[in-house]
């Protein structure tokens, strides 16, 4: 009995560890998938194409993030003006939906920068199998690998 009280109080003690690597390596996977939608975003060739800063982002969308991020509304134009807002503002988001298509496939890597990709793209998290959109996700896929060995 004493030797299993010991292991339960070991183990809770590594709890929190445990819990704030997992956080770094979701940071860490949220950074490097930013930067892949970043530098993966279509470049229209017209500075007035309706999208906003490096992740091209439509203000109709831009305006629900910043409410869910911030609990209030960022215009485009402070969003297409300030990188390092742009960078909060899509990181808060791609967190949450990297976060989630993890979980939805058993923490594979691949399949959640995909499914996050899609929606980044579409708004679902699948479907982007051929066309433009597969072409995009499988750009983004392939910035991620290169930016996560990087790392």
């Amino acid at each position: 009995m004493k030797f299993l009280l010991s292991g339960v109080i070991v183990t809770l003690g590594l709890l929190p560890t445990t819990v704030q690597a997992q956080q770094q390596s979701l940071n860490t996977q949220v950074a490097v998938m930013v930067e892949a939608l970043r530098l993966a975003a279509p470049n229209t060739g017209s500075t007035d194409d309706g999208y906003y800063s490096e992740w091209q982002v439509k203000p109709e969308t831009l305006k629900s993030w910043s409410k869910f991020c911030f609990k209030n509304e960022v215009s485009p134009a402070e969003f297409e003006n300030n990188s390092q807002l742009a960078r909060q503002v899509v990181s808060c988001v791609v967190q949450r939906e990297l976060k989630g298509q993890l979980e939805a496939t058993n923490k594979n890597q691949t399949e959640a920068v995909r499914g996050t990709a899609c929606w980044w793209m579409t708004g679902k998290y699948q479907g982007c199998d051929s066309g433009f959109s597969a072409d995009y996700v499988k750009k983004v896929l392939d910035y991620y690998q290169k930016l996560k060995v990087s790392t």
